[in-house]
């Protein structure tokens, strides 16, 4: 954080993703429109094995790390660089949403990216919201957990924290033309969050399990790649363009059409069985975000599976987020300055 931040005292958005931790301030108003502005780092981190030489030079190059015990521990955006470095997967603190349980050092790794991003509350009683996830398969007293350990790291920092479903706060982030009705979609690493909402209020909220690390895992696993090169070329190069000679490529584009299929199919299901959706005599928008839906050809993609059935929901439009990284922290800054 540099001095300008730490002296911010409006409330703050925090999307605690599985891949990203974003956060957002408000940087001004334009004709009473808010304008955010946005940090980030990888939630990642490695280690390695301590030594005054490589501790002294990891401070000359102002890398983001501390010491534990025998081990140095790299964290956010440059744990990625040392990856690449030494050839090795970064360690992930979260998994499908929440904290990873097979991490020991999770808690540990998302406090400090998270005390990185926001620092201590400038202000007794500065609000943040900060995203969960919705509830989902196997997902039940994990999100509890989850949302407990969070809100705890935001407490000791000083702020009075309060959680908002990933989905619910893309509809705050991405929905106020429609007077905050109608489905936002998360399209994340670990999860994708769905959430059906009618003037702010949600009606339908759910997660499912197929997302982004679905697709890296299993293209990477069957081309014999490691995760974390294949996910670095597809976020710069992969488009959802149909089969090519491309191994790598061909591997993303099945498991890509799996999570289209597999979402739909769920939220279809989940419209259709609900027992409480509003009579809409209007239609109403969708909009996709998060890293997922970022390649070029995904909006299409998900259109020819969408239109293969007829929906139970009537549409007015489905676009993808203008700024689809950056959607989460958004509604959740939105919520909090409600």
């Amino acid at each position: 954080m540099n001095n300008m931040e730490q002296d911010y005292a409006q409330p703050l958005g925090l999307d605690v993703g599985t891949s990203r931790v974003v956060v957002a301030r408000v940087q001004g108003k334009k004709q009473d429109i808010v304008v955010p502005s946005y940090d980030s780092q990888l939630n990642a981190f490695l280690t390695l094995p301590y030594s005054k030489l490589a501790e002294s030079l990891l401070q000359q190059e102002n890398v983001f790390h501390e010491v534990q015990g025998t081990d140095i521990v790299v964290s956010g955006n440059d744990a990625e660089n040392f990856a690449e470095v030494f050839h090795v997967e970064t360690r992930r603190p979260m998994a499908n949403g929440v904290l990873n349980p097979a991490e020991p050092y999770s808690l540990a790794a998302v406090r400090r990216i998270v005390t990185k991003l926001v620092g201590r509350a400038a202000a007794k009683g500065q609000k943040v919201f900060f995203s969960v996830p919705a509830q989902g398969e196997g997902l039940h007293g994990a999100i509890r957990h989850h949302e407990a350990s969070i809100r705890q790291i935001l407490t000791e920092l000083g702020y009075e924290a309060a959680p908002i479903e990933e989905g619910l706060a893309v509809v705050y982030g991405e929905l106020a033309a429609s007077k905050f009705s109608g489905v936002g979609i998360s399209c994340g690493s670990g999860l994708c969050n769905i959430c059906l909402a009618f003037r702010s209020v949600p009606v339908i909220s759910f997660s499912v399990p197929k997302a982004g690390d679905f697709i890296d895992d299993n293209a990477a696993l069957v081309i014999g790649e490691r995760v974390n090169r294949l996910r670095i070329s597809k976020e710069k190069t992969f488009q959802l363009n149909g089969f090519t000679s491309d191994r790598a490529h061909n591997a993303l584009t099945v498991y890509y059409q799996e999570v289209i299929a597999d979402l739909l199919g769920s939220l279809r299901e989940r419209i259709t069985s609900a027992r409480k959706v509003p009579k809409l005599e209007q239609s109403v928008p969708m909009v996709l975000s998060g890293g997922t839906a970022m390649p070029k050809g995904f909006l299409d993609h998900f259109m020819k599976i969408l239109q293969a059935e007829e929906f139970p929901l009537r549409l007015s439009e489905v676009r993808v987020s203008g700024d689809p990284l950056h959607s989460t922290a958004r509604g959740a800054l939105m919520a909090a300055l409600c």
